[in-house]
């Protein structure tokens, strides 16, 4: 389908892959406190000091986005992302 923007890798194990790094062409704008942005930079600099990987923190962003869209699709009622959003209801 024309227009409809990149597939998506979908692993055999059902899980989702992010689009990595290309030219995105959806942008939205999420507001974190100062804590969590602290312990995203961290995570950033952790995995480039402890494994050697580079990753900015819109692709650490897209990679927990696709983790939990894959859990949930794999898991439902049982996925992480429910039972988070239960415990702060």
């Amino acid at each position: 389908m024309a227009g409809a923007g990149p597939a998506r890798t979908v692993r055999p194990d059902g899980g989702r892959r992010p689009t990595g790094r290309q030219r995105h062409d959806s942008k939205i704008t999420v507001y974190i406190s100062s804590d969590e942005l602290l312990a995203l930079e961290q995570l950033r600099l952790r995995l480039r000091a402890d494994h050697a990987l580079a990753a900015d923190r819109g692709r650490l962003v897209r990679e927990a986005v696709a983790a939990m869209i894959g859990d949930f699709d794999a898991l439902g009622e049982h996925s992480t992302l429910v039972r988070r959003l239960r415990d702060t209801s």
